[in-house]
This record gives C-alpha cells, structure tokens and sequence, in this order.
C-alpha cells in the first residue's frame, strides 16, 4: 500500500479510494493509519435476477452517443466524471443506461463488483437493477446509508454477502445522488 500512495503522490493525484472487507480489523487499522478515512459503509449483496421492468423507464445497452450524458450525470453526483472507465464498458458491451421520458436518469459500467453505477435518484437504479440479467461477480456494492436502496434491494431478494467499506484519502466529494461504488475506483 505505501508503494501505491507513493505513485499516487507522484503522480500528482487528487486521492485515493479503496474497498475494505470490513470483517478485516488488521487492514481496516492499516488504512485508518496511513491516513485513509472511512467515507461509506458498503454491504456486497447478491441474488437472483430481478429481472422486472419499473413503470416509467426504459433500460437498455449503453452507446457511445451516450457518454457526454452519461459524464454529464457522474459529474453531478460526484463532482467528476468517469468517461473513461465508461467507454471502455461500452466498447466490451457491459454498460447499461436508464432512460425516463427520453432522458437518461441512470448509468453503469456493469451492474458488477467491478462496476460502478450512478443515478439521479434511487429508483432509477432501482430500474437498472431490476433489469439486470445477473449481478456479476461477488455481487453490488451497495451503501448501506442508503436506507431506502439497501431495503428494497433486500425485499427483491438480494442478501448480503459481506460488509465492506469505503475509505479515501485526500479529495472526496460526498455524492449527491443515487450510487454504487465500484472496488476499481
């Protein structure tokens, strides 16, 4: 982890973020001293398919055409975009996005362990959620802040894998919006 810190600083990064399995008391003390502070309890869940559309909202393949939007989005959520990571999920086909009365309300990478999710609010991840075909890998990571998300990826049958936890070091943005982290950012 030094070794890491010491190419970010080099590189002139504005922070750091990691995932912490939070049963883990000897790395959660590790970060906490080299200085990461914890932003956000995380809870991987995973379960069946939901597989239901919600009323009102159209989930399909994310395009090219839609990364200014999608940018646009994850920069007011998070103060940054992640245009990237983005298009690289559109190219290999993960990427997915939520449109309401034509306008697009939410995005992700993949609905994934290694993807990342963002929404004006929370019932347009509900959406994509919802018509997700699999959560990939471990599972989502949810924050568990979000009372109202967590419970309703509870009552759609999603359970809890392991407690995670969110941690930076120098610049945080606290989201303002719906979101799900993902451990490659």
């Amino acid at each position: 982890m030094q070794a890491v810190m010491t190419r970010a600083k080099e590189r002139k990064v504005a922070g750091v973020r990691l995932v912490q399995a939070a049963y883990h008391n000897r790395s959660l003390s590790l970060y906490a001293k080299l200085g990461f502070v914890v932003r956000e309890p995380l809870a991987c869940m995973q379960g069946e398919p939901i597989q239901r559309a919600v009323l009102g909202y159209h989930v399909r393949p994310a395009r090219q055409s839609d990364l200014s939007a999608c940018n646009d989005l994850c920069f007011r959520v998070h103060g940054h975009d992640r245009g990237v990571e983005l298009s690289d999920a559109i190219q290999q086909g993960t990427a997915v996005v939520a449109e309401s009365d034509g306008v697009i309300k939410a995005y992700a990478s993949s609905i994934a362990f290694f993807g990342h999710a963002v929404g004006v609010a929370n019932q347009d991840l509900q959406a994509l959620l919802a018509a997700a075909t699999e959560f990939q890998g471990p599972g989502i990571l949810v924050p568990t802040r979000n009372a109202e998300l967590f419970r309703w990826c509870l009552d759609n049958g999603l359970r809890i894998i392991q407690p995670m936890t969110l941690m930076t070091t120098g610049l945080y943005n606290e989201p303002g919006g719906a979101y799900l982290p993902s451990i490659l950012f």
